[in-house]
């Protein structure tokens, strides 16, 4: 049997354990169910990343250069300041599957405990308002938007999406997909005119 190459069994790893963590949630996830998922043993599980906590957070880190990298081909796309802000705030919003908030849900609830997790999802969220901060400071410039504040507006904006996120991830059924956009529609009103 041919030995895999190294980077790509460690995508391999990250990935089945990025299901894992789907699947079972951090506090959950077993590097014997990792292995398992692979067909492994878990001392090659342990052998590519040392710790769990190093795979966990490895994972972590690969799915937000994931977010990242949609982040950019977003905004790589030009346009107005206002179109290119609902399609980064779209991309951002909790109705969107591929931002996978259950996913994000869980890791700031284990970063309370984790500093290096923490700062993985501090990078990743920082990035995400900084790229809303800036077009909100464009449309400013161009005039299509009126805002005193955009740093502020971009975090309340971000937070709202943030918190609307539980709502549909942890209450299913408590706040649809319309009100999410209705409410965002409306908020982006009041805060940049």
């Amino acid at each position: 049997m041919m030995r895999k190459a190294v980077a790509v069994r460690r995508e391999e790893i990250v990935g089945a354990a990025l299901g894992q963590i789907r699947e079972r949630g951090i506090a959950g996830v077993r590097a014997a169910d990792v292995a398992k998922a692979l067909d492994v043993s878990t001392a090659l599980i342990f052998y590519h990343f040392g710790t769990l906590e190093a795979l966990i957070i490895e994972a972590f880190r690969q799915a937000a250069e994931t977010a990242l990298a949609t982040l950019r081909d977003e905004l790589a796309h030009g346009g107005p300041a206002d179109a290119r802000l609902n399609a980064v705030l779209t991309l951002y919003g909790p109705t969107n599957p591929g931002h996978n908030w259950q996913l994000w849900i869980e890791a700031q609830a284990a970063a309370m405990r984790d500093p290096e997790l923490r700062a993985v999802l501090q990078r990743l969220d920082r990035r995400w308002r900084d790229a809303v901060v800036a077009l909100i400071t464009e449309g400013v410039k161009t005039g299509v938007f009126r805002c005193e504040d955009p740093h502020g507006a971009a975090w309340r904006l971000t937070s709202l999406l943030d918190g609307l996120a539980v709502q549909v991830v942890a209450k299913t059924g408590a706040v649809t997909a319309g009100d999410c956009a209705r409410w965002v529609e409306q908020a982006v009103k009041r805060e940049l005119g």
